[in-house]
């Protein structure tokens, strides 16, 4: 099936961490697909080069800015995009942060909760506060996740962050019954690896005599020969997600990393 198949003209969606990677990959295709997109990110500058190559506000997209993890910042973001639609069909729950990876001697309670507080509580927040616009006439929320801490256990020391990211899958089956008699669909994304900026700020603190000398001389990412995938396939993933041609399917995570956690887990 090809993109465009199952056109999103007349959608409007929600994409967070939108000014980067898998975010923004996403925002662009769905936009291209005919949705209108907010784009939702932490800082105004990060968002203002994605919202023009989309076409601008003159195409139907906006920026919102908000701390995913902060109550009233994401009530005040809903309450911006409620200003402006009386529906929301597509919310892609992505921002998220790696946080810092240390052994559990070396973690500090501060950096655990910021990396639960990000990932997790702004999982909650972001598909808490849409609830409303999303009830109007049903919708497909996608909450990108990892293969850390879901089906790979291997990279020692990314404890707090494989922890969020499992619990986003828990978050996902519940909320995927609890919410179906709404006709809200809710599935999970698991990335591999993936060529994005993510890693630019992950912070890795004494890793060195904690993971276990395993070494996969041909690349540890067997579809490809090693090398990981793209934001962009992962985008294609989000608007099969988004699209009715995925009317079908709710509580379901979908791995996406070229048979990587099958190697590694």
């Amino acid at each position: 099936m090809k993109i465009g198949e199952h056109t999103l003209a007349g959608k409007n969606a929600l994409v967070t961490g939108a000014g980067s990677g898998i975010g923004r990959a996403s925002a662009k295709l769905l936009g291209h697909s005919g949705a209108k997109v907010a784009l939702l990110g932490r800082t105004e500058e990060s968002l203002k080069e994605v919202l023009e190559e989309m076409g601008g506000e003159a195409a139907g997209h906006f920026i919102v800015t908000a701390d995913v993890g902060d109550e009233q910042d994401m009530e005040a973001a809903l309450l911006n995009v409620a200003e402006r639609w009386d529906q929301l069909d597509i919310l892609l729950v992505n921002a998220g942060i790696n946080g810092v990876w240390a052994g559990l001697d070396q973690l500090k309670v501060a950096e655990w909760d910021e990396t639960l507080r990000v990932n997790l509580r702004g999982t909650f927040l972001t598909t808490r506060c849409a609830l409303p616009l999303l009830k109007m006439h049903g919708g497909s929320v996608v909450i990108v996740s990892s293969v850390n801490g879901t089906r790979m256990f291997s990279n020692t020391g990314a404890t707090a962050y494989a922890c969020s990211k499992a619990a986003q899958v828990a978050f996902a089956k519940m909320t995927a019954l609890e919410l179906a008699k709404d006709r809200i669909r809710v599935n999970v994304i698991c990335p591999g690896a993936i060529e994005t900026e993510i890693e630019d700020s992950t912070e890795r603190r004494g890793l060195e005599n904690l993971r276990l000398p395993v070494e996969f001389p041909e690349g540890d990412v067997p579809l490809t020969g090693g090398h990981p995938g793209t934001a962009g396939q992962v985008a294609q993933l989000v608007w099969f997600l988004a699209s009715d041609a995925s009317s079908h399917i709710t509580g379901t995570e979908i791995f996406i990393e070229g048979a990587q956690s099958l190697l590694q887990g």
